[in-house]
């Protein structure tokens, strides 16, 4: 196999709807981090036919860089159907996704590279362990939160402490083995409950979530939102609780 058709190592997946304001400087980001990591990067960009153009800015970079590969869906929609399918498609041994509104720092991946590589099956950025934090959202978004997860942590498992994290770098090998479940921030309630339980290692490392930069939020935007979101953060961390499989 010759170094240009050689596999990566990592695979960094990033599920986009009207991100065209954010989603050049995020693949630029993450390349730039992870583009002289040992066994090379790719990143797999899944768009949901974006009205924005974010599509036909990513489809430039990916005629410029074959590092940067599209996916573009136009008869599925949805954020965790976006994730599964950039898993399946993935071609590095390690696969990771994040939000793409810039409120994840790319520059935290070779951190969590670094704790596959020391052992780790999965790392999660965490916004609940020392040094994490949030000063993107509301007073009333960190609360809600702080309140899902920590409830999740009680019913469930609590040396897992942000739930909800969405940033995530896991081995694929594992990764193969799940379907992600759910909306928003019930999949990965379910996903990194399922992957303890299954008796693989979990590690969190800290970053701070800050607000985007361009783009409209798709977070719950009032009180109302957040409860309406909440309804199926219970009803996922009671199943998980009472019927897990």
């Amino acid at each position: 196999m010759t170094e240009q058709n050689a596999l990566p190592q990592i695979s960094i997946v990033l599920p986009t709807y009207n991100e065209a304001g954010n989603i050049g400087e995020l693949i630029d980001r993450t390349l730039q981090v992870l583009g002289d990591y040992p066994g090379g990067v790719e990143v797999v960009v899944v768009d949901d036919n974006s009205p924005d153009g974010t599509w036909q800015v990513v489809a430039k970079r990916s005629q410029a860089d074959p590092r940067v590969r599209l996916i573009h869906r136009t008869t599925e929609k949805g954020l965790t159907s976006a994730i599964n399918r950039g898993i399946h498609e993935a071609r590095g041994q390690w696969v990771g996704w994040m939000d793409c509104d810039l409120s994840m720092p790319p520059e935290e991946w070779p951190r969590l590279a670094e704790a596959l590589a020391n052992g780790a099956d999965m790392a999660v950025g965490s916004r609940y362990v020392p040094g994490g934090g949030d000063v993107a959202h509301s007073f009333t978004g960190r609360l809600f939160s702080r309140i899902i997860n920590v409830w999740s942590g009680l019913i469930l498992d609590w040396s897992i402490k942000d739930y909800t994290s969405g940033f995530i770098l896991g081995r694929k090998d594992i990764l193969n083995h799940l379907t992600l479940h759910g909306d928003y921030g019930e999949y990965c309630i379910d996903m990194l409950y399922r992957v303890k339980r299954a008796g693989h290692t979990i590690q969190e490392l800290p970053y701070v979530c800050v607000p985007r930069e361009a783009g409209e939020s798709k977070t719950a935007a009032n009180v109302g939102g957040y409860l309406a979101r909440g309804v199926n953060y219970v009803i996922t961390v009671l199943r998980l609780r009472f019927n897990p499989d």
